[in-house]
């Protein structure tokens, strides 16, 4: 029974980071290729800043919890930017437009919540 948990955390783990990864990869390239405020400045800390956390967001911390290693705290990480998103950045919007930052925001807060399991770095 404890095997199927695992393979579980395994498959969300991966399916999520590597959906994650499709919007960070292309943020980290143009950050990379010189534009430094890749997105807009939503809480008021700096199209900088907010960049920085933005990649640590899509791009690192997806990558952290697709292998497995401090899957936990990547995915607060990856949860605070999709609350961003839905409740500043889509506040407005109409529910549709802000289901996606919604779906990852639950999806990785399972992750949080349940660990990496065995089939991973972390291995607990």
């Amino acid at each position: 029974m404890k095997r199927n948990i695992d393979l579980g955390l395994l498959i969300l783990r991966v399916g999520l980071a590597a959906m994650l990864l499709t919007h960070g990869i292309p943020k980290f390239l143009e950050f990379i290729g010189g534009n430094m405020s890749v997105v807009g400045d939503p809480i008021g800390i700096g199209g900088l800043v907010t960049t920085l956390l933005v990649i640590l967001a899509e791009f690192i911390a997806p990558v952290l919890i697709l292998i497995g290693l401090k899957t936990r705290m990547a995915a607060i990480l990856v949860m605070i930017l999709m609350s961003v998103a839905a409740l500043v950045v889509h506040a407005g919007d109409p529910f549709g437009v802000k289901e996606k930052a919604l779906l990852y925001l639950v999806g990785f807060t399972a992750i949080a919540l349940m660990g990496a399991g065995k089939i991973s770095m972390d291995k607990k």
